[in-house]
C-alpha cells in the first residue's frame, strides 16, 4: 500500500474521521464504524496510533451518539428529521431497529445489546421512549461505550500483534472474528426471546383455560 495513503489513514485526521463515523453509526447502523475501529487497533499494533487514545475516542463517539438518539426519542424530536431527505432515511432506520429488537430499556440491555448490529440504535431509542432516567441511562451507556470501543480496538490490536500483518489485513481478519462472535451472541439472544415468548403464551393459555365457567341461565334448585 502507498506510504502516503497509509499516513493519511493513520494520521491525526484519521482520529477525527473515526469519531465522526462512530457518531454517524449511532443513527445509521450501515456505517462501518466497527470495522474502522478494528483497523485502527491494527494500526496501533504497528505503533502508528495510541491504543488508549483510540479506546477513549471510540467510547466518546459512541456515548455522544447514544445520548443524541436517546434525547431525540425522550423529547419526541424525531419529527425534525422528517424535514429533509436524509433525516427521513435515518428516522426510518430508527423505527426498523426498534421493531427488530423490541423493548431494551433495562440497564443490562443498554450495555449488552450494542454488540449486535443496530443494537446501539435500538437501545438508545427505546430507552428514550420508555423515559429511562437520564442519569441512569447515561451511566449505562458510558459503561457500554467503553466496553464496545475496547472490544473492537482490542480485536484489531490482538489480531495485528498475533499475525504481524498490515493493519488493513488485520481489520479483515478481526472483522471476521467479530462478526462470528456477534452472530453467536445474536442467536443466543434470539433463542432467549423465543423462550420468553413461548413462556408468556403458555401463561396466557393457562389463565384462559382456568377461568371459571359462568353458570347457565335457568331455574335454580330449591
Amino acid at each position: 500500500m502507498d506510504a502516503a495513503l497509509i499516513e493519511g489513514l493513520t494520521g491525526p485526521w484519521a482520529l477525527a474521521w473515526l469519531v465522526l463515523m462512530i457518531v454517524a453509526d449511532g443513527f445509521f447502523p450501515p456505517v462501518p464504524s466497527e470495522v474502522a475501529l478494528i483497523a485502527a487497533g491494527g494500526a496501533a499494533a504497528e505503533g502508528r496510533l495510541s491504543l488508549p487514545v483510540l479506546i477513549a475516542l471510540g467510547a466518546l463517539g459512541c456515548w455522544l451518539a447514544d445520548l443524541a438518539v436517546y434525547l431525540l426519542f425522550r423529547y419526541r424530536l424525531t419529527g425534525l428529521l422528517d424535514r429533509v431527505g436524509w433525516g427521513k432515511r435515518i428516522h426510518s432506520t430508527l423505527h426498523t431497529a426498534v421493531e427488530r429488537f423490541g423493548s431494551t430499556s433495562t440497564y443490562g440491555a443498554i450495555v449488552g445489546i450494542r454488540f449486535l448490529s443496530g443494537g446501539r440504535l435500538a437501545a438508545s431509542a427505546t430507552s428514550g421512549v420508555a423515559e429511562v432516567p437520564l442519569r441512569g441511562y447515561a451511566a449505562a451507556s458510558a459503561v457500554g461505550s467503553v466496553l464496545w470501543s475496547a472490544w473492537h480496538v482490542g480485536l484489531g490490536y490482538v489480531t495485528g500483534t498475533a499475525t504481524g500483518l498490515p493493519f488493513w489485513a488485520s481489520a479483515l481478519i478481526g472483522s471476521g472474528i467479530g462478526l462470528t462472535v456477534a452472530l453467536v451472541f445474536g442467536a443466543a439472544v434470539a433463542a432467549r426471546q423465543r423462550r420468553l415468548g413461548a413462556g408468556a403464551r403458555r401463561t396466557r393459555g393457562f389463565r384462559h383455560n382456568s377461568e371459571p365457567i359462568p353458570p347457565e341461565n335457568g331455574p335454580t334448585a330449591p
